[in-house]
C-alpha cells in the first residue's frame, strides 16, 4: 500500500512519489520553484491518467491551463496544468506536457476534468495548437474576423501594436442551447452588458419566462496585456501593468505577479513588507464585497440598502487613500516589496476607520436581513450544485457558498504574505444560492475589518523592500492571491535583457464563468441579472439588450436597464417583448 504522507521538507513530494509509483513511466523531468511548488514533465500518453488521479483522488483543483512557445528553449510548444492541491498536505502541483511543434496537437483534458474547457480553447486561439478531444472548438478569445492562420502568443507570430484586416463582417460564432431545442425563445443579452468584467453576450434560451439553458462569450475586448508585459516590458515595470489588470482588484494582480518573480527568483520579501500586502488585499475586499452586497440589494429592488452600502463603502475607499495616497491603483508594489512605508498617524487613523466601519456595516447588514422579501427573491435562486462545482474549480464565495473549504488565504496562507500570521476564518455556506453567496460576503467583511485592524496595530518592524537579488533567465513559478472574487493565478518566466519570457494572468472570473449556465437553468429572466451579479463581475453601464422571438420572427433592442427593472419589480405578468 502507499503511503501519501509527506515527510518532505518540500511539500508536495507525496504528490510526485504518487504519480510515480502509480505511473512508473509517466514523469519526463521534475523541477522544483519553492518548497511547496513543483513542476513534473509527463508523458502525453499518460497525462489524462495523472491530472484525474491528481485532481479527483487527491484533492487537487485546477486553478489555470495555459500555452508556451518554448521553441527556442527546447524544440516544443508545452501546455501546462497548475493544481492547487488541498487534500491532505497543501502545495501546488504544475502538470507539463511537451508538444511536438510539427504536428501541434496535445490531449485535451476537458472530458475527464472540466474545469480545464476554456484554459485549452484559449490554447488553441492564442498558439493555434489543437486540443484532441475537445468537446467545444469555438474559438474563445479571439474575434471572428481574426485570420485563422494567425496565433498571438506564439513567438514569431506578431506585434504586439497590430491589428489584422478583418475577414468577415457578420458574427460567424454559434451559441449552444445543450438542453432546449428550436422551439425555444432567445434572450440575447450584450454584448456589453452591466454584469461581466468586460463587453459579454449572454443569450437565455426560454420557455415562457423559464431559462432552459443559457450560453455566452466574453473576450469582446482583449487588451493583448500579456503580449505587452513579454514583449515591450521590463519584469518590474509589469507589477505597474498589472495593477491595471482590474478596476476592483488591481492591487491584488500585482501581489500575484510579484509573488511569481518572488518565486522564481528566491527573493525574500521582509516581514512588514508582507503585512502591508496583507492589509491592503484586504481593504481591496472589504470595498468589493461592500461594492457587490449593495448591487445584491439594489437587484431585488431594496434601493435604500444599496445607498446605504454604497456609503460605508466610500469610507473603505478613503481609508485605501489615507494608506496608500490613491482610492484606487495605489502603485505600492515593487519585486521584493512595497513602495511605501504606513507610518503611524496613518494606522492610527486607520484603525479609527476600521471601527466606524464596523459598527455602521452590523446596523445595516440586520436591516438588511430583517428586510421583508429579501429572503424570498434571492433563497434558492442560482444554486451552484456540488458536482459541477467540483468539476469546473470555480473560486471566492461562489464555491465557499455550495460548501467548499477553498480559499488561498486559509489552505495556502503559510506562503502567502501574512495571512499565516492574522485572525481569521473560512466562511462557507451549504445553500449554493444568491442568497449562501451574499450572506459569505457578509461574513468575509467582518474578517476583512478584524484583519486590517490586527495588521495596522500589529506592523512588524524592520525593512519594506528586499533589493540587490539577482535576475536569471528562464525561471518561473506560480504566484497567487485571493482577491475579493476568488483565487487570482499567475505565472511567469522570465527571459533575456531584464525581460518575460511568458507571463500568464487568470482572474478569478475567468474561472466563475464557465458555472454560470448552470445556475441559470431552471430559474426566470427575471433572476438572470441577480444570478449573474451574485459572481460578482465586474460591469459596463453602456449596454442593451437584444430580444429575439424565434417563432414571430420579431426582434426589438431595449436599454438593459429595462430588463434590470424587470428583475427589481418582478411582476407576476409573464414576460413579453
Amino acid at each position: 500500500m502507499f503511503e501519501l504522507n509527506d515527510n518532505n521538507q518540500k511539500k508536495g513530494a507525496n504528490y510526485v512519489a504518487g504519480v510515480r509509483h502509480f505511473f512508473p513511466s509517466a514523469i519526463i523531468d521534475e523541477e522544483w520553484q519553492t518548497d511547496n511548488q513543483v513542476t513534473i514533465t509527463v508523458k502525453m500518453t499518460s497525462l489524462i491518467e495523472v491530472m484525474k488521479w491528481l485532481y479527483y483522488d487527491q484533492g487537487g483543483w485546477l486553478t489555470v491551463t495555459f500555452g508556451n512557445d518554448e521553441r527556442s528553449l527546447n524544440g516544443h510548444f508545452a501546455v501546462y496544468h497548475a493544481l492547487s492541491m488541498e487534500g491532505e498536505v497543501k502545495s501546488w502541483v504544475t502538470v507539463k506536457v511537451l508538444v511536438d511543434a510539427n504536428s501541434q496537437e496535445f490531449i485535451s483534458i476537458t472530458p475527464t476534468i472540466p474545469a480545464a474547457v476554456w484554459g485549452e480553447r484559449e490554447i488553441r486561439d492564442m498558439y493555434g495548437l489543437r486540443p484532441v478531444g475537445l468537446p467545444d472548438e469555438r474559438r474563445l478569445v479571439l474575434p471572428d474576423d481574426w485570420p485563422e492562420d494567425l496565433h498571438p502568443l506564439r513567438k514569431d507570430a506578431m506585434d504586439y501594436r497590430q491589428r489584422p484586416q478583418p475577414t468577415t463582417e457578420t458574427e460567424t460564432y454559434q451559441f449552444d442551447n445543450q438542453l432546449g431545442d428550436d422551439s425555444n425563445r432567445i434572450v440575447p443579452v450584450g454584448p456589453l452588458h452591466i454584469t461581466s468584467d468586460e463587453p459579454g453576450h449572454f443569450r437565455l434560451f426560454v420557455d415562457g419566462e423559464d431559462i432552459v439553458d443559457a450560453d455566452y462569450r466574453m473576450f469582446y475586448v482583449h487588451r493583448g496585456m500579456e503580449k505587452l508585459a513579454e514583449t515591450r516590458m521590463g519584469y518590474h515595470e509589469v507589477a505597474q501593468l498589472t495593477d491595471r489588470v482590474c478596476g476592483i482588484c488591481g492591487f491584488t494582480h500585482s501581489v500575484g505577479y510579484s509573488n511569481t518573480i518572488e518565486n522564481a527568483l528566491s527573493v525574500d520579501v521582509p516581514f512588514r513588507a508582507k503585512m502591508i500586502r496583507t492589509v491592503l488585499l484586504e481593504v481591496e475586499r472589504l470595498h468589493s464585497h461592500l461594492l457587490n452586497i449593495g448591487l445584491s440589494s439594489h437587484f431585488v429592488g431594496f434601493d435604500s440598502g444599496f445607498m446605504q452600502f454604497f456609503r460605508v463603502r466610500e469610507k473603505t475607499m478613503e481609508l485605501a487613500e489615507l494608506l496608500t495616497g490613491a482610492r484606487k491603483t495605489y502603485g505600492m508594489n515593487l519585486i521584493g516589496g512595497v513602495r511605501r512605508d504606513f507610518l503611524k498617524d496613518q494606522r492610527l487613523k486607520g484603525i479609527a476607520m476600521v471601527k466606524e466601519v464596523r459598527k455602521t456595516f452590523s446596523e445595516l447588514v440586520e436591516v438588511l436581513l430583517a428586510t421583508p422579501n429579501i429572503e424570498s427573491r434571492i433563497a434558492g435562486v442560482g444554486i451552484l450544485s456540488k458536482q459541477v462545482a467540483r468539476d469546473y474549480s470555480p473560486v471566492g464565495p461562489l464555491i465557499r457558498a455550495s460548501g467548499f473549504k477553498r480559499d488561498v488565504r486559509i489552505i495556502h496562507g503559510q506562503s502567502l504574505e501574512s495571512y499565516g500570521d492574522v485572525p481569521m476564518e473560512l466562511q462557507t455556506m451549504d445553500g449554493g444560492d444568491v442568497q449562501s453567496r451574499v450572506m459569505v460576503r457578509i461574513r468575509e467583511v467582518f474578517d476583512s475589518l478584524n484583519i486590517v485592524e490586527y495588521g495596522l496595530d500589529h506592523l512588524p518592524p524592520g525593512a519594506i523592500l528586499t533589493e540587490g537579488f539577482n535576475y536569471v533567465p528562464n525561471k518561473f513559478a506560480l504566484g497567487f492571491t485571493e482577491a475579493p472574487r476568488g483565487e487570482n493565478v499567475h505565472w511567469s518566466m522570465t527571459g533575456d535583457n531584464q525581460k518575460l519570457f511568458r507571463w500568464r494572468c487568470r482572474a478569478a472570473t475567468y474561472a466563475n464563468w464557465p458555472t454560470l449556465r448552470y445556475m441559470l437553468r431552471g430559474n426566470t429572466v427575471a433572476d438572470a441579472p441577480l444570478i449573474i451579479g451574485s459572481l460578482d463581475p465586474c460591469y459596463s453601464c453602456t449596454d442593451r439588450v437584444t430580444i429575439v422571438d424565434t417563432k414571430k420572427k420579431r426582434s426589438k433592442t431595449i436599454p438593459y436597464k429595462a430588463i434590470e427593472q424587470y428583475s427589481i419589480d418582478r411582476k407576476n405578468s409573464p414576460f413579453k417583448l
